[in-house]
Parts: structure tokens; sequence; C-alpha cells
């Protein structure tokens, strides 16, 4: 609507107009819920109007973040303070919202809009707008006011003649223009103030996330949940009916005749079931390997290493850092013995996530780098950081599961071209995992993911001990 710089003072204005609007509402509603609900206590019904009264603020916080947008659209309004019920219903709703820190700040900025904030507002753009615009406007009052006797532009003095009225215009519109400015310095602070109650704390934001990743982890076991159902309804369901198709034809196949038409449509159909058996059981190994639910992410990698069109090799190691050196080190002097252990055995979704990532770059790397070789390696560095109070002693532990893919192809891979890199880092972001691609033009490339593992914390013991 306004550009450049002479936009603050007019989206000021515009403000500082909605909000001593909606100040003066919300104080008549205000007036007439707690009327009521005094009113019509003793037949009982007032009750729930009076209980009403802690959420108000609720509404006119929401309407308050939004109105922030008129005053700076290029900033992000403030986010909701307000968590999501973990459990449905109206009951776990309002039991939330009572408790909740946000939901009593947000009264108070109602109350104080409604006494206090909007005739402020409304002085101000009175002193600054209005007062400077019926300046402005004498030559057309003094037009349209009846008689000669004059005209009192905003009942300061009186203006008779044009050359008067041509003067009080020309005084209005320097006022318009200078008090611009200030009306900009109140409206500043004012948004200050709005973002001070109604923005949500460092705590609840940490809450927020808490709970933003709490749900995500559920999403991911259901996803995790739903592709282990369709990966059993199709090994109990379709390829057991395949096998016995195939069964069937190989059997039709002995019974008829071995020359003739008959014969050879039976024999294509029998191969056909057999390609479409073959691709099934693809299917469903893609989906959720057994090798993986089985054996683990060591010999599912081994698995997939076996498959590739190029010759992969395969290096593991599993490490405990306690003096809180990161996973890269792990990766600096590789092992290349096969008789390591294997990986530990991870929670299905990063198992699932780490499979389905070390198939994708090893299908990459067969179909497009040119590579005559490629290796895989998988670290498992966890840390330990023991923190010690005055009588206990705190130990706590983090996990990193590093795969690096390696190949000596052509390189030049960038995720910003929309190849499959770039979903691949995002379903690696739904575990706070990452994908770091190194690829020159010529080679060789480097694909690294990590994802962080969560180890069990020790509980707290003596310190003495």
């Amino acid at each position: 609507m306004f550009r450049g710089k002479f936009a603050w003072p007019w989206r000021s204005a515009v403000y500082l107009l909605t909000g001593a609007l909606l100040g003066a509402t919300v104080l008549v509603l205000a007036l007439a819920l707690t009327t009521a609900g005094l009113a019509l206590t003793l037949l009982l019904i007032g009750l729930p109007l009076l209980a009403a009264i802690p959420l108000s603020g609720l509404p006119v916080a929401a309407l308050e973040r939004r109105r922030l947008h008129l005053l700076d659209p290029a900033a992000p309004p403030p986010a909701t303070p307000h968590r999501t019920p973990t459990t449905p219903g109206i009951p776990a709703w309002l039991h939330l919202r009572l408790k909740e820190q946000a939901t009593w700040r947000e009264l108070a900025y109602t109350a104080l809009l409604a006494l206090v904030l909007w005739p402020l507002d409304l002085l101000v753009l009175a002193c600054t707008v209005v007062l400077p615009a019926l300046l402005l406007v004498a030559p057309a009052h003094l037009a349209l006011a009846p008689g000669h006797g004059g005209v009192r532009p905003a009942k300061l003095w009186v203006v008779d003649s044009y050359p008067e009225a041509a003067g009080t215009a020309l005084l209005g519109l320097a006022l318009l223009l200078l008090l611009a400015y200030p009306l900009r310095a109140y409206a500043a602070p004012r948004a200050a103030l709005t973002r001070f109650f109604l923005a949500p704390r460092e705590a609840e934001l940490a809450d927020i996330l808490a709970e933003v990743t709490r749900s995500r982890a559920r999403l991911v076991d259901a996803f995790e949940a739903e592709r282990r159902r369709i990966e059993r309804d199709l090994h109990d369901g379709a390829q057991q009916r395949l096998v016995a198709l195939t069964m069937t034809l190989g059997l039709a196949r002995l019974d008829a005749p071995p020359e003739g038409p008959l014969a050879d449509r039976l024999a294509t159909a029998h191969d056909e079931a057999g390609r479409v058996l073959a691709e099934l059981r693809e299917l469903i190994h893609g989906i959720h390997p057994q090798v993986l639910a089985d054996h683990g992410l060591t010999a599912a990698i081994e698995d997939i290493a076996d498959r590739s069109a190029i010759p992969v090799r395969t290096d593991r190691e599993n490490t405990e850092d306690d003096s809180n050196h990161s996973a890269h080190n792990a990766h600096n002097n590789p092992s290349h013995n096969p008789n390591r252990p294997p990986l530990p055995r991870f929670p299905r979704a990063i198992e699932s996530a780490a499979h389905f990532a070390v198939r994708e770059l090893l299908a990459n790397v067969g179909k497009h780098s040119g590579a005559t070789h490629a290796r895989v390696t998988a670290t498992h560095t966890t840390t330990h950081t023991t923190t010690t109070h005055t009588t206990t002693t705190h130990t706590s532990a983090h996990g990193v599961l590093r795969i690096e893919v390696h190949d000596d192809g052509r390189g030049g891979a960038d995720p910003a071209r929309g190849t499959g890199l770039t979903g691949l880092a995002d379903r690696l972001a739904v575990l706070d995992g990452t994908l770091t691609v190194a690829s020159p033009q010529g080679g060789p490339t480097t694909v690294s993911v990590e994802i962080p593992v969560e180890v069990p914390v020790e509980s707290p013991c003596p310190a003495g001990n």
C-alpha cells in the first residue's frame, strides 16, 4: 500500500487507528460480558460468562499479533506462545490454557488495551493527524460554511477570508508532515510493548519446540508402522498369490501338449509371472528389508553393497569418546577390518532412514556418476559428558551415526538442481539429520549423512562413588 521511507508514518496511523477501534470494542464487550455475568449469577447462567473472562485475552492477543503486520510487513509476526493439548477435548484445552503463563499475560494486555492504550492511541492520532487535517481543509470548510461569519478550524481561531484559509491550509500541511515522524516514534514503542506481552518467552519456545519434536517423532513412528504394514500385506498377500499363480502355470505347462500355441502361451505367462514375482520381491525388499529388521544396519549396508551395480567397499567403526571428540576423528582413520563388531541396533526410524540413504546414494552412483568403485563408511560415536556438582555427578551421552558414501566418478552433484538429494535431505531432517555433499567437477564425490542417536542417560550418583 505505502512504499519507501514515507510508508512508516502512514502505516503507523493505520496501526494506531485500528488499535483504538479494537480497544474501544474490547472495552464495550468486556463491560457487557461482566454486567451480564453478574446479573445472571443468581440463575447460574452467568457463571460460564464470568468463567470466560480469563480466556478473553486469547482472541484479542491473536488479533494484536496479526496487527503488527500493519506496522512492519517485512517482520514476521510473533508466534503463538500456546501449546497444543496432548489429548483432545474441551476440558483438556481449558486445563492447559489456564495453566499457561501466556494466557494471563494476554489477559493483562487486554485490560491494558481496554483501559489505557486505546485512549492514548486516539489522543496521539488526534494531535498528529486529525488536527493538521482539519487545518488543511480550512478552504473547503469556509466555502461550505453558511453566511459570512467565517469558520473556526479545529476550534482554534476564526478564518473569514480565503487568504487566511489558504494560510491555515499551508500550516496544516506543514504540521501533517512534521508530526508524521513523531507519530512513528510513538507507534514503534507501542508495537514493542505488544510484542513484550504477547510474544513467546524462551521457555515457551523451548516447550513448543519440544512438542513439535515429539509430534514429529510420532509422525515418523506412524509412517514406519504404515510402511511395515504395507510390506507385511504385500509379503503375506500379493506375493503368496503370485507364488500360487506361478506354480499353477508351471503345472499347466506340464499337463499341456509340448508343442502348439497353448504351450507357448503358457510358457510366456509362466515367465511373465516369474518376472512380476521377482519385481514384487524387490519392491518388498526396498520398503523394509528383512535383513535390516533381523540383523541390523551393518548387514543391511553389506546387502546393499552386494546388490550394487559397481564394486562397493564397506567400512564401519563403533567408538566411545570420553573426551568429547567428534565423530569426524573416527572417519579420518576408518577401520578396514571386516572382523570388527557390527554397529549397534538403533531405533527403527533411524535404521530405516540410514538404509534408505545408503540405497539411494549408491543407486545414484551407479546411474549418474560413471564411477568404477565406491566406498561406504559407517561410524557410530558416543560422546560422554560428565558434570560434577556439589553432591551429585551427572553423566550424559550423545550419539551420532555418520555414514559417508565416496565414489571416484565425474562429480558435479548439486542438490540445488532438484535431484533426489533434496528429497533425501528432507527425509533426514525429520530425524534432525543432515546431508552434506562435496562433489567438485571431475570428482570425486563424498556425501556425508549424520543422524543424532539418543543414548540413555545414566542416573545421578554420589560424587564420591
